[in-house]
């Protein structure tokens, strides 16, 4: 999502940073509480979804509609196949409508949307990234909206549960190459899990004043006189599913910043929490899976200290006084809300680009250039901490892999994760997965700066400018959304490249996993002796930490150097 910078505050409206400062961090302190623990019965709960023999009445009526055989399982190249077949029809599906709505009348649709915006949007929303190269009241009208993003929506973050389970199904079980049945995970995640939720999620935040409608715009009188046209939506619908997916995109411009998106501290709260849920119990959900769920707890230990150490980040590097102004008010509050606070926007910033969401209630333009770094890096890693529903945990996995070779590689023995042994195919894999995102950030940068026309798109030259395409290319690639608002990327360039981002960043990461679950499934169990590494264990978590640390240095640490360090440094 890319969204345009908020209001920025006059030092004079701050009248008590101290108490202001401790609401955000009860807020804070509320997110982790509910995240905590709503993660284990949500991740108990999906595990049983996804292990269930029956099927309800419901899903017994879809099945009939598309030809599916509830019962019949497919090998990892018969799930894959349909996993792309399915994004395939979606992006030409969503193509279709958002050139359609264009000859709807208001507020059905708007007439802003050309070929090239609406492939690159039909490609973000189906790759679960919610790119937006536009505003989003003045250019997708409420069809757009509803019947196409928000189906989106659903299906994608569905998509990406499939590929976590197929995974966790392939790690879990031996000589047995069938991974579960694509459709019927799709039909599951949707009517047992997602739809749920989201009416659940929905009517809180009605009950908390986001608004819901289908209202055209509305002319009202202001207390100073004058006239202002307000605009409605389906807003609080949208709201849940987008928070949830990781489809963050806005109905405004300027996303969770927006009053009528997000109005009080408290649905911050409801928001933050919604975007964490579902990732956060999916680690929950690998460990019963498996049948150990001191795997699950290892996995959400490596979560837990990544996304503590970059919060700390965040908020220390958009809090630390700079000049004589900023130093005044005690914090650069520029493109902030009041009504969040400076520790309220990092967090929700970070818990936005952990969770591979891309929402927003401040203008990630306007961080501190170190803070922006921040919110890169939790993206380069992958989104790992806790990374996407289904995404982050085989994200996840891929690094825990990583380190179970090295450490097997430091005490002599065959490398082995869940019984499973990994082999040079298994490597060749992870490395594939692993090079999959900096392939395509790091070369589209390049390109886009070294073509004069793109970068006549930055808004700012030097450093500042360079992290402005960075961070493009970081978001998309990593289906993420988000963005710095200085890059102008409604162009027919842009457009195209960064959908092509967005392609390599979700479908080559969907390829390998899906072929190590295959290979992993097919594969006899390995014997447990003395010598096998316990990968329960802090040292194992400590390893996977270090690996992963050092991994994404090596990869970004020099473009991290000339953008936003620069920047920082200048």
């Amino acid at each position: 999502m890319v969204t345009s910078c908020c209001r920025a505050e006059e030092p004079g409206a701050i009248n008590d940073l101290t108490q202001w400062g401790t609401a955000a961090w009860l807020q804070l302190a509320a997110v982790a509480f509910l995240t905590v623990f709503l993660h284990v019965p949500l991740g108990d709960y999906l595990a049983r979804v996804y292990t269930s023999e029956g099927s309800w009445r419901l899903e017994r009526a879809i099945y009939r509609i598309v030809g599916v055989q509830a019962d019949g399982r497919q090998r990892w190249t018969k799930y894959l196949s349909s996993v792309l077949a399915f994004s395939a029809v979606s992006v030409l599906f969503l193509y279709g409508l958002l050139l359609v709505q264009t000859h709807l009348p208001e507020p059905w649709g708007h007439k802003g949307m050309t070929p090239a915006l609406a492939f690159n949007t039909a490609i973000s929303f189906t790759t679960n990234t919610s790119w937006q190269n536009y505003p989003g009241e003045s250019t997708l009208g409420h069809v757009g909206l509803v019947a196409g993003l928000g189906v989106q929506a659903f299906a994608s973050l569905a998509v990406g549960m499939c590929v976590g389970v197929a995974l966790i199904r392939g790690l879990a079980q031996y000589q047995n190459d069938e991974i579960g049945n694509f459709w019927v995970d799709l039909v599951r995640t949707v009517v047992r899990i997602l739809l749920p939720l989201s009416v659940v999620v929905t009517l809180i935040l009605l009950v908390l004043g986001v608004v819901n409608n289908f209202h055209g715009p509305q002319g009202v009188s202001t207390i100073a006189g004058s006239r202002q046209t307000l605009l409605g939506g389906p807003v609080a619908t949208w709201e849940s599913i987008k928070l949830m997916s990781g489809d963050g995109g806005g109905a405004f411009n300027v996303n969770s910043a927006h009053p009528f998106e997000n109005p009080t501290p408290l649905t911050n709260v409801v928001e933050v929490v919604a975007m964490l849920l579902i990732p956060m119990a999916f680690l929950r959900t690998f460990g019963v899976m498996v049948g150990d769920r001191r795997q699950g707890w290892a996995l959400f230990s490596i979560v837990a200290t990544l996304f503590v150490l970059a919060t700390v980040a965040l908020v220390l590097a958009t809090s630390v006084p700079h000049g004589t102004v900023v130093h005044a008010v005690g914090g650069p509050i520029e493109g902030t809300e009041t009504r969040f606070g400076i520790p309220g926007s990092a967090v929700f910033g970070q818990v936005a680009t952990a969770t591979g969401d891309g929402a927003a209630n401040a203008s990630y333009d306007s961080f501190a250039s170190l803070g922006g770094a921040v919110l890169m890096l939790n993206m380069m890693l992958g989104e790992v901490a806790p990374g996407g529903a289904g995404s982050g945990p085989y994200g996840l996995v891929m690094m825990v892999l990583l380190a179970v070779f090295l450490g097997g590689l430091m005490v002599g023995t065959t490398p082995e994760y869940l019984r499973q042994r990994l082999h040079a195919r298994h490597m060749k894999l992870v490395s594939l997965y692993i090079l999959a995102l900096p392939m395509a950030v790091l070369t589209g940068t390049a390109v886009a700066m070294s073509l004069p026309g793109q970068r006549a798109a930055m808004l700012n030259s030097g450093p500042h400018g360079l992290s402005e395409v960075l961070y493009a290319f970081t978001s998309a690639a990593a289906n993420n959304g988000s963005g710095f608002a200085g890059l102008s990327g409604n162009t027919t360039w842009y457009n195209i490249a960064l959908a092509i981002a967005m392609v390599i960043g979700r479908f080559v990461p969907i390829i390998a996993v899906m072929a190590l679950a295959g290979t992993f499934a097919a594969q006899r169990p390995g014997v447990v002796t003395a010598g096998t590494l316990r990968t329960h264990a802090p040292t194992f978590v400590v390893l996977t930490l270090a690996a992963t640390i050092l991994l994404i240095g090596l990869e970004y640490l020099p473009a991290l150097v000339v953008g936003p360090i620069a920047d920082a440094l200048s």
